[in-house]
């Protein structure tokens, strides 16, 4: 690989900032302004909440305190899977068979939304839809592996159980012992189609204003919502917080309810031809069974993405970085050799992180906070597919389908015990367990 030298970059000049399409044109708000409804926030959620109302030519205004996709939804892997992370049966187990039933159903189509979207608005965001590997790791992940498949197929999802021989081809590497194929779901360059979902909203007439933080969330005598933020006001009836991982002032106990956790990734510059050859030739996006779940996916470029639970930051953890050359010597080391990675200033081209918000049970949270005032919360690293899913839903519900007949359940607000004793514990566990893998 030709020789560079490590760029460290600030989360938010990630790969997928450097690479994304152009932002739409957007500014602060100013003054007074008055919508059927506010939205607050400028990911996932609350773009597809907004693109599906003007759809209906609902008068709509979105609030992002920074710019598009800035929080989770532009830092994230860009898989586009179906359902969550639990299995089928566990989300069943936790909601009930009716309302469980009805979130899977939902979630297994979340992959047919996505890129029907990108493909009616021409959505320019790398797309590929040639499904994705579910990587085991050892045989406690086979047998995960097998149940889930199970689980899916008994449901009608058409997923597959590949051998290892075939897991090797469809790789590169023989680390793996087995995975399970999904071919509904896909990849994309994530921060692009959240930009993307914002020009096709502001296209149906939604108003976008980025750089407008929420400084007060007010309910009047006569029942609407005044959002203020630094220069200006919006009078709705209708409020709806999408801030996910990011919600942290506006309501009391909102930032209680999740567990917050950071998801890391390391790009290496463009592979050469030969190499792509081998490494993921048919542009799969992969995740494994490990309980610290790492990642790994091509983009157009061709540079190899790798990723893990934890946070870069600018100094006193280059030891992501070391595990994600070691990860790389071990996964491919007739292409890496140990002696290239261990002068990895010559492979590594971006380091970034985003956070995410982990739920107690690690399924989305519908919340009615107050009568007007919706949030949806909680994703736990799943937010592509079921956050376009959700908006279009709760666009459904503010123009008239009854709350309870969305297909996440209304749960009420609760705050997570010990919230920030299990945030430490998750995050210095995760620093653990890459310090131990790099040596081993």
């Amino acid at each position: 690989m030709n020789s560079h030298h490590i760029i460290r970059h600030t989360p938010p000049d990630s790969l997928w900032a450097a690479s994304a399409s152009p932002a739409p044109e957007t500014a602060p708000l100013q003054g007074q302004q008055s919508a059927s409804v506010v939205i607050i926030g400028g990911g996932y959620t609350g773009l597809s909440t907004a693109l599906h109302l003007a759809e209906k030519g609902v008068n709509v205004i979105v609030l992002e305190a920074q710019e598009i996709g800035f929080g989770g939804s532009g830092r994230n892997v860009g898989l586009v899977n179906a359902g969550l992370w639990v299995s089928p049966d566990e989300v069943e187990a936790t909601l009930g068979s009716t309302c469980g039933q009805r979130l899977n159903t939902q979630l297994a189509a979340a992959p047919d939304l996505v890129f029907s979207l990108i493909e009616r608005f021409g959505i320019e965001c790398e797309a590929v839809r040639n499904g994705t590997l579910h990587l085991s790791h050892s045989g406690l992940g086979d047998r995960a592996l097998i149940t889930r498949a199970q689980q899916l197929q008994q449901r009608g999802a058409p997923v597959e159980l590949k051998d290892p021989a075939t897991t090797a081809r469809l790789t590169g590497t023989s680390a793996y012992r087995s995975s399970l194929f999904d071919p509904r779901a896909g990849t994309i360059q994530p921060l692009s189609y959240a930009r993307g979902l914002a020009q096709a909203a502001q296209s149906l007439g939604a108003r976008i204003y980025t750089g407008s933080a929420v400084t007060a969330l007010s309910n009047t005598a006569s029942g609407d919502w005044n959002v203020d933020t630094a220069n200006g006001t919006v009078m709705a009836n209708q409020v709806v917080i999408a801030t996910n991982a990011y919600s942290e002032h506006l309501h009391k106990t909102l930032q209680q309810s999740f567990i917050p956790l950071y998801y890391f990734q390391y790009a290496t510059h463009p592979l050469e031809p030969e190499q792509l050859k081998t490494i993921l030739p048919e542009k799969h996006g992969c995740w494994d069974t490990r309980q610290v779940m790492s990642s790994i996916r091509l983009d157009r470029s061709g540079r190899l993405i790798i990723g893990s639970i934890g946070k870069v930051e600018n100094t006193g953890n280059n030891f992501l970085q070391r595990w994600a050359s070691h990860q790389l010597s071990k996964l491919f080391p007739d292409l890496f050799s140990r002696s290239e990675m261990s002068n990895s200033n010559d492979v590594w081209s971006h380091g970034w992180s985003g956070r995410i918000a982990f739920s107690n049970d690690h399924l989305p949270h519908l919340h009615s906070l107050a009568p007007g005032l919706t949030a949806c919360i909680g994703y736990s690293g799943r937010g592509i597919g079921p956050g376009t899913m959700v908006g279009r839903s709760l666009a459904d519900h503010l123009t008239g389908m009854p709350l309870d007949e969305m297909f996440i359940p209304v749960t009420q607000l609760k705050p997570i015990t010990a919230r920030r004793t299990r945030e430490q514990y998750f995050a210095r566990g995760a620093d653990l367990y890459h310090l131990y893998q790099r040596i081993i």
